[in-house]
């Protein structure tokens, strides 16, 4: 397997800003750096091609950090009896446990019956799940009695209780994924900056040929020219898309429906043991209870929306929903007194046509790749686990249509990411709370810098602040608190708390203004009332 050298590569931005200013012809430019994005940028970057991508905001910071937290197949898809997709999930599933195993790893599944039928019912399914997965299965799904339901999982309700089945899914911090996406990227010769907005596209004769972006902290324009431009702008495609229909006289009809899911994040307490809960609603929709960092993690909700804010707000009924759903699973209920922190995301899910309403929950997860008449590529759809196999699937789309040269086959499949360890170095589990381990074969780095033995906050010291300002693209309290560092979407107060210590040695790192203010003001909205 292909690993390059282990020394990170420092992020200065006035270095980032030069290499952007100087004339050259990029193969690929990317614009959009969640996790399709960077997935593509990976992808072409390590197959060889020149790749600039640029993020109008922080790597992530949309809803590739707002997931539920799973690699998965997808057992709710399964039962729709979408079989492609569960196939390609469960394959992408084993890949990505595979390149960055300090950032996602196996995790077992609880799914409790408390109606006799559904303990064969449930059963079968993930039989069939395990068939899908062949030799990629992770482990064999068994069934349960009620006793040994509540040894594994002390925390279910036993009340009515007949049982349950284990299965094996995976877990991961998407936020970290997506940053070792793009530090693995920028180590294979591509060049990202986050903070610099894409503008508008450029053209010649008609086609187009690279785009305009600003970046965000000077309001100095850049002109990029690319043989090959991505959109992959998540639950925003449509903008750039419509921009681009403007300038080729067509009209393109909305390509995404967003749904908004909801997170709220309690005490272990409510949730003890390793296993993760998955309850099917009666609504359609799935409850989870996730031990992730040191917390649990409940969600989620499935509700179209029409605007796209770039910070999503929870509303009080989906909260309300999530902890009435969780009161009839576990044993101890949390109130809303018990959130350390509730958070929102926007899901780039792809209309079956043009116009189409409905339930967002029956809209497919898949992606769609679309060429436009004037040569951009646009990709929107499907989820984190499958974020490589879009990413090629992209490349592939883009060599039929010869908009860059075939210079070799993809790599992604066995292409371990930024920090990822040996594999017999030993695992400490995402359950538990953030360490060192989250950086993998990185650690050793992050205690060499200043401030190692100085603690902010349980999981995060000084060191780890600097790594994220000098080898990380961090340039706010933000994208530290947020991002390299989960503190805001585990415990909000906490994260408040911390800020000021974070803002000071940003300043020291950076010499820019680094959002003390702006944070605070969104971490009070992570708080319930």
């Amino acid at each position: 397997m292909d690993r390059l050298s282990m020394d990170p590569l420092h992020t200065d931005r006035t270095t980032l800003l030069t290499q952007l200013a100087q004339a050259r012809r990029y193969d690929v430019a990317v614009i959009g750096g969640g996790a399709t994005g960077l997935g593509v940028a990976l992808d072409a970057a390590s197959r060889g091609l020149s790749v600039v991508l640029v993020e109008s905001h922080d790597f992530a910071k949309g809803t590739s950090s707002r997931a539920t937290k799973l690699v998965h197949g997808g057992v709710r898809y399964l039962a729709q009896g979408n079989i492609s997709l569960v196939r390609e999930a469960l394959h992408e599933r084993s890949a990505l446990l595979r390149n960055a195993p300090h950032l996602a790893q196996p995790l077992p599944f609880l799914l409790p019956a408390y109606q006799a039928w559904k303990l064969p019912f449930y059963g079968i399914g993930l039989k069939a799940y395990d068939l899908l997965a062949g030799r990629e299965r992770l482990k064999a799904s068994a069934m349960m009695g009620a006793a040994a339901v509540r040894k594994f999982s002390p925390g279910v309700n036993a009340q009515g209780l007949r049982g349950g089945i284990e299965y094996w899914d995976g877990q991961f911090d998407d936020a970290r994924l997506a940053l070792a996406l793009a530090r693995t990227a920028a180590r294979h010769g591509a060049l990202l900056v986050n903070y610099c907005a894409a503008t508008e596209l450029r053209y010649e004769n008609d086609r187009v040929a690279g785009l305009r972006c600003v970046d965000k902290e000077t309001g100095i324009f850049y002109d990029i020219d690319a043989g090959c431009v991505v959109n992959a702008t998540g639950v925003w495609v449509d903008d750039l898309r419509l921009k681009d229909g403007q300038a080729t006289h067509h009209e393109a009809a909305p390509m995404v429906a967003p749904s908004q899911g909801v997170h709220v994040v309690v005490d272990r307490k409510f949730w003890p043991g390793e296993h993760a809960l998955l309850v099917p609603s009666s609504d359609g929709r799935v409850l989870f209870a996730v031990p992730w960092l040191g917390k649990v993690l409940l969600g989620t909700t499935d509700a179209p929306r029409q605007d796209l804010p770039e910070e999503p707000k929870a509303a009080d009924v989906d909260v309300d929903f999530i902890l009435r759903e969780a009161a009839r699973y576990l044993v101890d209920a949390p109130t809303r007194a018990d959130v350390l922190s509730v958070w929102a995301g926007l899901r780039p899910l792809i209309k079956p046509t043009a116009g189409a309403a409905g339930a967002t929950k029956k809209i497919s997860r898949e992606h769609t790749i679309e060429l436009s008449a004037s040569g951009l590529v646009t990709v929107s759809g499907g989820k984190w686990t499958t974020y490589r196999a879009m990413a090629e699937d992209v490349l592939t789309r883009c060599i039929e249509a010869k908009l860059v040269k075939d210079e070799s086959p993809c790599k992604t499949a066995d292409l371990p990411l930024v920090g990822s360890p040996s594999f017999d170095t030993p695992r400490v589990p995402l359950s538990a709370s953030p360490g060192l381990h989250l950086y993998g074969n990185e650690a050793a780095m992050v205690q060499s810098l200043p401030g190692a033995d100085r603690m902010l906050c349980p999981g995060l010291s000084e060191a780890m602040v600097r790594f994220a300002a000098r080898f990380e693209y961090a340039r706010t309290v933000e994208d530290v608190l947020a991002r390299r560092s989960r503190l805001l979407f585990l415990d909000a107060k906490q994260a408040l708390a911390v800020a000021p210590a974070v803002a000071d040695i940003l300043r020291e790192e950076l010499g820019v203004d680094p959002g003390q203010a702006a944070f605070e003001a969104l971490a009070r909205a992570y708080l319930v009332a």
